[in-house]
């Protein structure tokens, strides 16, 4: 149909235009502090809304399109694929600058981690990676659709439990970090709802005996 007729930026360009410009805006961001410390850290908190944002959109994608069918959703759903990769390539930049952060302020580094945050940060860095090499059509017809669902799905409530975790433990410090977990339990609440009209049109399909 027309209204759902591909523009120009979806796709795999919507996937560079979009690292792009997340790419330089971090770059910006740093360099109106000269690189120092304090402008890598500003990079470290942007990416992680960043890459809250794009995470909330891929994770929702298919909801919205289900529950509420219009250009726009479809759009989202369509794009899955390549909203999940920009969040990907969002926190591949957070990483960047967090592993600066280490080598230009061990101390204050190690001030602000602990062995858990290696442990769960590295697994939802695993999961990321995974899921990202995961993205291309011959790597998932590799792994098979079973596998690739499992990882998938693991993998998407694993980042969505640790977005929780991570906003979450600062709010007693930044009351204000309350508002970051309002699009996490947004998302949800979709992904819940749709999976209940899915249900309920299932048992509607089936012919009664």
């Amino acid at each position: 149909m027309t209204r759902d007729r591909r523009n120009w930026f979806e796709g795999w360009r919507l996937l560079a235009v979009l690292t792009l410009v997340l790419t330089a805006l971090s770059v910006w961001i740093a360099g109106m502090r000269g690189f120092e410390v304090d402008g890598i850290r500003m990079v470290i908190r942007f990416t992680a809304r960043s890459s809250l944002l794009f995470f909330c959109l891929a994770f929702a994608a298919s909801a919205l399109a289900l529950l509420w069918p219009t250009s726009g959703t479809r759009w989202l759903r369509r794009n899955r694929r390549y909203l999940g990769l920009t969040f990907a390539a969002s926190h591949a930049v957070h990483a960047v600058a967090i592993i600066c952060f280490a080598v230009m302020a061990p101390a204050d580094y190690a001030a602000a981690t602990t062995p858990a945050s290696y442990i769960f940060g590295g697994i939802g860095y695993a999961f990321i990676i995974a899921m990202a090499v995961t993205s291309f059509d011959r790597s998932a017809a590799a792994i098979g659709p079973r596998a690739w669902r499992i990882l998938h799905t693991t993998g998407i409530y694993y980042l969505w439990f640790q977005f929780m975790v991570s906003f979450g433990m600062r709010i007693p410090q930044m009351p204000n970090y309350v508002w970051f977990l309002m699009p996490l339990l947004a998302v949800m609440g979709l992904r819940i709802a749709a999976a209940v009209l899915k249900r309920r049109r299932a048992r509607v399909a089936v012919p009664a005996n």
